[in-house]
């Protein structure tokens, strides 16, 4: 289909270059003659929420660009080249490392950087990551874009937080280069990069980051076309807005995501791996929003999935799903419906050895503890939180639910054994 030549104008690809993807919403109303309201009514929201839409640089809600996009006609590859962030620029480098020779030739002072950096707190890493958000940081050229990545995805399955934030401006800035070659592979590998950085950012608590990477994650997901980075990026896309009290826009966006792997024939491994993670997903987001007969079901679906999976999950899987897995998040979602005996039960057969990763292995212990504080049992929650801890100390330092538990405990239950060691821990770590 030929496009319309007013998309070819100066000022459209003006507006494209500029990254301004409302000044494209905004021109394709105006040349159909429509009033904010017609919009509005269109895509159902306010005319406000339109003309903030079309006015703003930073995008609030990418779901509702593509819908406001798709309804005035802005091509594909128009906005998606709006919606790609800014070239690296030069002089963000200098913010990370002397100069990218040194970077290359000397990985022990990198490391060393990286863990000086990581030993500010989690408030300086932020800002390090808020500026390579803003500004993408030239490439640092510090080794294979890959391997990388998954030295990054094994700081997250180890609860290294910090460490993690260190190193993730420099990733960002590589896998922006890397994606400059235009490969679906370099543009996924873009994708997989921000769906991690909103992994972390939803595991801190810093859910308006967490929902700036997601969509990024999402944009790149789609230039790339490759269905499981799309799959990957509408889960932390879906995690955010749970966490941000949106559960209906949450489970449309699972819901969808989850249909789309299904309609592939789930003809490999990895897709199936990808369907029964979706599927447990789905189903804590339906318990959170209370459907309870959905949340079940969800959870049945998955659990028959995962048994058609190896038993032992290859290195390198994108979603690391198994059995064991999969009755992990049932005592979430119990847990979630306010079913803390089922939660329980759901869990008492489940041990440390099950999970590959610390990361799994402490969720274990913080999920198996929220059971226990809700059934009202102050000494299986605080052993519940010292295994966790003892996983990984990330897991319960780092995540505010967790450390509020910790708090309550401290304050409520004080003599009970093993409480002040807990809470010692980490508030020291802190």
């Amino acid at each position: 289909m030929p496009v319309d030549p007013l998309w070819n104008s100066a000022t459209a690809l003006h507006a494209a270059a500029q990254r301004r993807p409302g000044a494209l919403i905004r021109i394709g109303r105006r040349h159909r003659c429509w009033t904010l309201a017609v919009l509005a009514e269109r895509i159902g929201c306010s005319p406000a929420t339109v003309s903030r839409l079309e006015r703003r640089t930073q995008i609030a809600d990418l779901a509702l660009v593509h819908r406001a996009a798709q309804e005035v006609g802005v091509p594909r590859h128009i906005l998606m080249a709006s919606l790609a962030p800014p070239p690296a620029t030069a002089t963000a480098a200098t913010r990370v490392t002397a100069s990218q020779r040194d970077a290359e030739e000397d990985p022990m002072r990198r490391r060393t950087l990286l863990a000086a950096a990581a030993a500010a707190g989690p408030a300086a890493l932020l800002m390090g990551l808020d500026d390579a958000l803003a500004d993408t940081p030239a490439p640092h050229g510090a080794g294979p874009l890959e391997r990388r990545l998954a030295g990054a995805r094994a700081l997250y399955d180890q609860g290294e937080h910090r460490r993690l934030l260190a190193a993730m401006p420099g990733l960002i800035a590589d896998a922006h280069h890397a994606a400059g070659s235009r490969r679906s592979l370099d543009q996924a590998r873009l994708s997989a990069v921000y769906s991690l950085a909103s992994a972390v950012l939803i595991k801190l608590g810093s859910h308006d980051r967490a929902r700036l990477t997601a969509d990024r994650a999402r944009t790149w997901a789609e230039i790339s076309g490759t269905p499981l980075a799309a799959a990957a990026a509408a889960r932390e896309l879906a995690i955010v807005l749970r966490h941000q009290g949106q559960h209906g826009a949450a489970q449309r966006l699972m819901s969808s995501a989850t249909d789309d792997l299904e309609a592939s024939g789930l003809r490999t491994d990895a897709t199936t791996a990808a369907y029964a993670q979706m599927l447990c997903t789905l189903a804590y987001t339906a318990a959170r929003a209370g459907r309870r007969a959905e949340a079940l079901a969800m959870t049945d679906e998955a659990r028959r999935a995962a048994r058609r999976l190896p038993p032992v999950i290859p290195q390198g899987r994108l979603f690391a799903i198994s059995p064991a897995a999969v009755d992990l998040y049932a005592v979430g979602v119990h847990w979630a419906l306010g079913d803390a005996g089922a939660a329980l039960d759901a869990g008492r057969n489940l041990r440390p050895e099950h999970f590959p990763t610390a990361e799994r292995r402490a969720r274990l212990g913080t999920d198996m503890a929220r059971a226990w504080w809700a059934w009202q049992r102050p000494e299986q929650t605080t052993h519940a939180l010292l295994d966790a801890y003892r996983a990984s100390p990330g897991e319960v330092r780092d995540r505010p639910a967790i450390r509020h538990i910790v708090t309550e405990l401290a304050e409520r239950h004080p003599r009970t054994s093993g409480v002040r060691e807990l809470h010692t821990a980490v508030t020291q770590a802190l």
